[in-house]
């Protein structure tokens, strides 16, 4: 491969990884992404790969991000199931919560994200998709829910989840969706964005785990640099994204997401 076809090889991974890190954690679908600027500046990514590594390199930022929480967590629910220490019973129903949460995604992705995926192989499909997004953050922009950590239920916690299988169809996002969903429910805006985040590490993992052949047989002798790019890139861009979609969500500017799902959801409609 010549200096200049290995130099254009290198910024497209690593001009992907930074659309895929910014879109993961903001509401506007970064599958949705992805698809339109492949048709956009015509650049095709053929390599599965790919998505497992950046999608991996998300889940580092939002570890990075969330670890305090993390560590809380796994400290007391570890705390409450040895000492019942009342205390900690929050932080333990929470984690249950979570792994109810996980459960429709898992099992609905497992059985039918094939067959969801060729009924959506269409571009123009995720401009609807991107336009009934910014409906969903239209709707929930000038709520304040009431909820916080240790007010949530096991309803809650199935709904959510429910809302995160939805974003097995291109093109919704899955943090939109799972934010609505909690917003909805009556959660803070700070309880819904943890809850949302730390749903998305189990997802990721499980994602990681069954895609394990995919990576064994990925051609790293010769792509190993471009993968790493991309992959710095999408650890980077989701770190920095997420910081600053905490700090919108904090001052609930929503319907700027929405907004912008409307423009680009219309554009991709009729043009792509």
């Amino acid at each position: 491969m010549e200096f200049s076809e290995s130099l254009v090889l290198l910024l497209k991974y690593v001009f992907f990884g930074l659309v895929q890190g910014f879109t993961e954690p903001i509401p506007i679908s970064s599958s949705g992404h992805l698809v339109i600027v492949q048709n956009l500046f015509n650049l095709k990514l053929e390599s599965l790969t790919f998505e497992i590594l950046v999608n991996f390199g998300s889940l580092i930022a939002v570890l990075a991000i969330y670890r305090k929480d993390i560590i809380r967590l796994a400290t007391n629910g570890m705390t409450y199931i040895t000492k019942k220490e009342p205390k900690a019973k929050d932080d333990f129903k929470f984690i249950l919560y979570l792994i109810i949460a996980t459960v429709p995604a898992g099992v609905i992705g497992m059985l039918f994200e094939d067959q969801i995926a060729d009924v959506f192989d269409k571009s123009k499909y995720i401009g609807i998709t991107l336009f009934a997004t910014g409906i969903a953050l239209w709707i929930i922009r000038n709520i304040r829910g009431r909820k916080n950590d240790g007010a949530l239920t096991w309803k809650d916690a199935i709904i959510v989840g429910l809302a995160q299988s939805v974003a097995l169809i291109p093109g919704i996002s899955r943090s939109g969706a799972t934010i609505v969903a909690a917003m909805l429910l009556g959660m803070k805006q700070e309880t819904a964005l943890r809850f949302s985040f730390l749903l998305y590490i189990p997802i990721s993992l499980g994602t990681m785990l069954l895609s394990v052949d995919d990576l064994f047989n990925a051609d790293f002798q010769t792509m190993w640099l471009p993968f790493l790019l991309a992959f710095i890139a999408s650890i980077i861009a989701t770190y920095y994204s997420l910081r600053w979609f905490m700090n919108i969500m904090a001052k609930g500017n929503l319907k700027y997401f929405a907004l912008y799902c409307f423009v680009v959801g219309v554009l991709a409609f009729l043009f792509l």
